[in-house]
């Protein structure tokens, strides 16, 4: 069984408070996109409870902390079941660039265990599963476009956005959520000012106006390259441009598919960074 594990961006992202426990609240509107990963699974030989995983990138973390891993571990601790399985990851979505490379990988983990297995999960307990692996393993479960509030995990729909043609940029830096977090000192925004997200946003034109990550200033202050990638978006004809998550990846908007055509052309190849030319899926 195989399953596409798309990526995301974040096309708004502002931190709005902090729970007691020290994690981040946010409000944010999330996007899956056309980049994304191949995760297989199948059924294996082995002991009850084993699980051979292997991915195709030696940089990929095949350990205990790996979300696949803590995936299928969840899944056997909710179902009880411990039939042997094979999961094999063919990665494309670069490692810490702020994509949703493992968290996209677990909820794909989870939906095909489901589905392999026919352990008849509801899609609320595979949520549920998803959340207690990451805050955003439950928004690449519904895979579609949505507000993310408290850490990530409060989804709520949107409307129908425009298909966006992006190219994204990563600076071969691996960057580390836990970090930019730590580092956030800047103003908390207030929910109220938030409303820009309610509004119906019909093109490409009316989305990059909400274009905001409140990460920036922390993770680019640190790495400048980052930002010298996201001028060069803007200098190749983006309409508007913003690093994903926590970084360290960048991507421009623009305003069809054949200007981010010609500026994929112009990015490819060119050492110091890797390019990708993609849209949103939703």
């Amino acid at each position: 069984m195989r399953l596409f594990a798309p990526a995301k961006v974040n096309l708004y992202l502002r931190i709005t408070g902090r729970r007691h426990d020290g994690y981040h609240l946010l409000d944010s509107l999330m996007v899956p996109i056309s980049l994304g990963d191949e995760v297989e699974l199948s059924r294996a030989d082995g002991a009850p409870g084993s699980l051979a995983l292997a991915a195709d990138d030696p940089d990929v973390p095949l350990g205990e902390d790996n979300t696949v891993r803590q995936a299928v571990r969840a899944f056997r601790e909710r179902t009880g079941r411990l039939e042997p399985v094979a999961v094999n990851i063919r990665k494309r979505i670069p490692i810490g660039a702020g994509l949703g490379g493992g968290s996209t990988d677990a909820a794909a983990a989870l939906r095909g265990m489901n589905d392999l297995l026919g352990a008849g999960l509801s899609v609320e307990d595979l949520l549920a599963l998803g959340l207690s692996v990451g805050a955003d393993v439950p928004f690449f479960i519904r895979g579609e476009s949505a507000r993310a509030r408290g850490i990530g995990e409060e989804l709520s729909a949107v409307g129908p956005l425009p298909r966006l043609w992006m190219v994204v940029l990563f600076p071969n830096l691996a960057v580390s959520t836990a970090w930019v977090y730590r580092n956030f000192r800047s103003k908390l925004t207030k929910p109220s000012n938030n409303n820009n997200l309610v509004r119906k946003l019909d093109t490409p034109h009316e989305v990059v106006e909400v274009l905001v990550n409140d990460l920036e200033t922390v993770t680019m202050g640190r790495y400048p390259r980052i930002a010298r990638l996201k001028d060069r978006l803007n200098e190749s004809g983006a309409i508007g441009s913003l690093m994903s998550g926590s970084g360290s990846a960048v991507f421009g908007v623009f305003a069809d598919e054949a200007g981010a055509r010609q500026a994929f052309t112009g990015f490819e190849g060119e050492k110091g960074f890797r390019a990708y030319l993609a849209f949103s899926l939703t």
